[in-house]
């Protein structure tokens, strides 16, 4: 049964051997631990991601990160080099494809030989662990910014190993965030010991005087998830990270659509964060947010795509997210070029740095939505830790099971996936339906108001019309979907 404790190195060292034997090449000599120790200590501190993560921070930048990744070497190296040079990108990723997502690794292998006959990707991502530390390191040589790992993976040990090995310096994802919206019948306690020792190797590494980023994916399955779940689920992640002995976390959130709900979410992650945090014992970890422009349906003008990321900007500038990552025009039709990823690079560093000195003015409205979220995190981290009897990892499992906490339009089995979210009048998103979520009767009123003063606005009934109304607004130039045909008053 696994539990929230740090992992003894001796069982780590012993499931390493393990893991390294999954694909060929994690035998490459690089993957010694001295030997990458040796070579971590020697990046320098502006491609360590963690150490420009903590100067943004002090300087009060919000900086940019695309997705990015093919699958040839040189194609990726090529893209990264343009993503950095013409988009002007702070820090460059390495998307990873489905199949090493899902450790199918032959199947990647086939896809690698077949894309480079061809000259074209045909994989939709980087293999990195068929590149292994070799390939991982070219890229890392080639350019001048930190490198992270975005993928997916329910089990990524043996892509972790690699992508640390080979200089990179942040690793997004974890047990929950890399489950629920990702995976089907994946079980919640597989995946928390995956992302264990996960964390655990960044521990080790920390041990030795090397700081390693973690991110754990905060958007979920990125449409109107209430702020006060993803939050939480970010809270727990950063907590299972620290037990391993991680030091630098960054909590990510994905853009809801209303502006005030959006800063206040940010500030609310970032405080509760660090509050919980220290309750459970952890004093030295240097938290960090990032904020992601938003993951729904985009509008198929591109003119309106830009408008769209420029808001996206503004919003991440106002909530002082230490990072932002950004999406492209072509988001509605396809994989991006990389012109129109640099475009959108270069669109969303303009707002940022336009809107660097400026604030959100402190209004009752933003204290209100802030203590909102704050109250509702709290019900929810009540809950986790109440039925684990004290440990979150234990708290996790039965949190899902019993449908105290739930994340809508996830895949998983692990997920009871029975609320229903809807936007306000305003545009905050809020629960329509609650299933067993372990919210209090004063916090399901609050929604159920805001719920009933839209539909009366709107001259309509409650009901699962709005939510889908909702989830197909925003690409059409709304916030709030409107029904099909409002009755004239008069």
């Amino acid at each position: 049964m696994i539990k929230n404790e740090k992992m003894a190195l001796e069982d780590f060292l012993k499931i390493r051997k393990e893991v390294l034997n999954t694909w060929h090449t994690g035998k490459h000599a690089g993957l010694d631990l001295d030997t990458a120790v040796a070579f971590l200590k020697s990046i320098p501190d502006e491609k360590n991601f963690a150490k420009k993560l903590k100067k943004a921070k002090a300087l009060g930048i919000t900086m940019i990160q695309p997705r990015a990744g093919v699958a040839t070497l040189d194609q990726h190296i090529e893209l990264m080099q343009f993503l950095e040079k013409e988009g002007k990108a702070d820090f460059l990723p390495a998307t990873i494809d489905s199949y090493t997502r899902h450790n199918r690794y032959q199947n990647a292998e086939d896809g690698l030989k077949e894309s480079e006959q061809q000259k074209r990707s045909l994989l939709n991502g980087f293999p990195a662990v068929n590149h292994g530390v070799d390939g991982c390191r070219k890229v890392f040589d080639s350019v001048n910014v930190p490198l992270q790992a975005r993928h997916g993976t329910p089990d990524a040990r043996l892509i972790s190993e690699i992508i640390h090995a080979a200089g990179w310096t942040s690793n997004e994802g974890g047990g929950i965030s890399y489950n629920i919206p990702y995976a089907k019948s994946i079980s919640l306690e597989d995946t928390l010991k995956y992302w264990q020792y996960c964390d655990r190797l960044v521990g080790y590494y920390e041990e030795q005087g090397i700081e390693i980023n973690r991110e754990p994916f905060g958007p979920l399955t990125g449409t109107l998830v209430p702020p006060s779940i993803s939050n939480t689920v970010a809270i727990v992640e950063a907590l299972l990270a620290a037990t391993q002995g991680v030091k630098n976390i960054t909590v990510g959130y994905g853009q809801g659509g209303n502006m005030v709900q959006d800063v206040a979410a940010l500030r609310a992650l970032e405080k509760q964060t660090n509050h919980y945090l220290k309750l459970f014992g952890f004093e030295d970890i240097f938290v960090t947010t990032v904020f992601h422009q938003w993951m729904g349906g985009f509008p198929t003008d591109e003119a309106e795509a830009t408008a769209l990321i420029a808001y996206a900007s503004t919003v991440a500038s106002l909530g002082k997210a230490t990072k932002m990552i950004t999406k492209t025009t072509h988001e509605s039709f396809g994989i991006p070029t990389k012109e129109a990823n640099a475009e959108g690079l270069r669109t969303s560093k303009f707002i940022t740095k336009l809107m660097q000195d400026q604030v959100m003015t402190e209004s009752e409205e933003l204290r209100i939505e802030i203590a909102q979220i704050e109250e509702e995190v709290d019900e929810l981290m009540h809950a986790i830790v109440r039925v684990g009897k004290g440990d979150l990892a234990q708290g996790i499992i039965h949190a899902f099971k019993q449908g105290l906490i739930d994340i809508p339009f996830a895949p998983s089995e692990m997920n009871k996936g029975l609320i229903l979210p809807a936007r306000d009048i305003e545009g905050k998103i809020r629960i329509l339906e609650f299933g067993q979520l372990a919210f209090s009767d004063d916090v399901k009123m609050f929604h159920q108001e805001k719920l009933a003063l839209r539909a009366k606005k709107q001259h309509r009934e409650l009901s699962i019309q709005m939510v889908i109304d909702d989830i197909y607004a925003v690409s059409s130039g709304k916030l709030v979907g409107d029904k099909e045909e409002v009755p004239n008053e008069n």
